[in-house]
């Protein structure tokens, strides 16, 4: 792997962009191999059954819940209310930043 690559981490939030929910923002909750990642919201893809992807369909961005990350190393689980909870605080900081006229640079795509 390069360095241009990213490998996401466990709580990181990505944006989804290939498939049915493209331009969705979801948490990894678990990495599978080199090649694959599983997501979840906590709305639509639920804790209990995560989304299969494929790192060269998602895109990395700079921003690791940890509150999701530290409930998924303790115990192993979390709940969907958290993640709901993680997507919600990103997504108002980004907007936050957007009204404010920043950039969004923290976004690297994942392959």
């Amino acid at each position: 792997m390069s360095d241009s690559e990213c490998s996401p981490e466990i709580g990181q939030v990505v944006q989804i962009l290939q498939g049915r929910e493209a331009g969705q923002y979801a948490i990894v909750i678990k990495t599978i191999d080199h090649r694959f990642v599983l997501l979840a919201d906590g709305e639509k893809r639920k804790y209990d059954r995560p989304k299969k992807k494929n790192l060269s369909h998602i895109a990395c961005m700079d921003f690791i819940s940890p509150e999701v990350q530290n409930s998924l190393l303790e115990t192993g689980r979390v709940t969907n209310g958290k993640l709901r909870y993680a997507i919600t605080k990103f997504a108002d900081e980004i907007l936050a930043d957007l009204k404010k006229g920043d950039q969004l640079d923290g976004e690297r795509r994942c392959n």
